[in-house]
């Protein structure tokens, strides 16, 4: 063969969640000389993906990795389908673990395909996670997804049968590694060998195994007929009510979420604010706009005068509603549109 023909090198996509042991994983493969392509998948149930970007953990494993290629993938309405009804059940809470790790495999798996990888691989460590983790469920992430033989485990791939990729000479076997159980000394200690730091999130998160928030996902999925991704962050902040006729009532709880509830609220909402007093902003889904006004003023510490001005914004209209801070209750005949 002349010279100048090089031997294409072997692309690998893998899953990168910021984390230490998928930074781990990609580094082992990237030393082997395989061209390493990331994909990251971002939900709104991320506990550490701040508002308006991507996980920032991700973005330091990148550079760590000599800024390989990274693919974003937001999980919308199908995601949250998955989380109401998971074929294989929930974990702790609400999370849909292998439901959820076999629909970001299917999607790695398609964008392997598209840029003509040879493999998948993840940085998942057999016996660390108790639901997701355990060779029982490996298998039957590996059946499910359609990838059986081509997801590889660098971190912990000598507890399992060789792969496609190992058995091709893809990748060198004697240079993955054995790990196993939830300890993360061995991973700390590569990291420190290997010159990668800023791991912030290194076991990730997810609100999904978060019992209040769980709590609240179980209320919304029973009372919405169409459950829709955008409407998570409103799960996320404020105190929540839900009075005997099914609607709930959101009060803040502090300046940042009358700044946020202004923000996320639908049109078909109902979105109380007040005028003329320091108190809480109030979303109300349904129409007990008296009992919405009512938590308002009941978590108002103080006001300027007996009587109370409140905005009441609805489908673009604004109007006052009168409210007589006292008796906690809405004033008779208060409602008069905002010219």
């Amino acid at each position: 063969m002349p010279s100048s023909v090089k031997k294409q090198k072997i692309k690998a996509v893998g899953l990168l969640s910021g984390g230490l042991d998928s930074t781990l994983a990609a580094r082992l493969l990237i030393e082997q000389g395989i061209d390493v392509y990331a994909i990251n998948f971002s939900s709104p149930f991320c506990t550490c993906t701040p508002k308006n970007a991507g996980c920032a953990s991700v973005i330091s494993a990148v550079k760590n990795l000599g800024d390989i290629p990274l693919k974003r993938v937001a999980l919308k309405d199908e995601y949250l389908e998955i989380v109401r009804d998971p074929k294989h059940g929930y974990g702790s809470e609400m999370n849909p673990c292998l439901d959820c790790r076999i629909l970001k495999i299917k999607k790695a798996g398609m964008y392997m395909r598209e840029i003509g990888a040879s493999f998948l691989f993840t940085g998942e460590v057999l016996g660390q996670r108790p639901m997701s983790q355990h060779r029982r469920s490996i298998n039957i992430i590996d059946r499910e997804s359609g990838f059986k033989g081509y997801i590889l485990r660098p971190l912990s791939a000598r507890h399992f049968e060789p792969t496609t990729p190992e058995e091709k000479g893809f990748v060198d076997r004697n240079k993955l590694l054995a790990i196993m159980g939830r300890s993360r000394k061995t991973q700390m200690s590569l990291a420190a060998e290997k010159g990668i730091k800023d791991y912030p999130c290194p076991a990730g998160g997810c609100l999904l195994t978060d019992k209040y928030f769980a709590d609240r996902l179980r209320d919304y999925l029973k009372y919405t007929e169409r459950p829709s991704m955008k409407d998570i962050p409103l799960l996320k902040i404020g105190r929540h009510f839900r009075i005997e006729n099914g609607d709930k009532i959101i009060v803040a709880r502090n300046e940042r979420e009358c700044h946020m509830l202004k923000r996320l609220f639908d049109k078909n909402d109902h979105l109380l604010d007040p005028a003329d007093f320091p108190g809480p902003t109030v979303v109300l889904q349904g129409n007990s706009v008296e009992d919405a006004v009512e938590k308002l003023l009941h978590y108002t510490k103080r006001a300027v005068s007996e009587e109370v001005d409140i905005v009441h914004s609805h489908h673009g209209n604004e109007k006052i509603v009168k409210a007589d801070f006292t008796r906690k209750k809405v004033l008779e005949k208060s409602c008069n549109e905002i010219e």
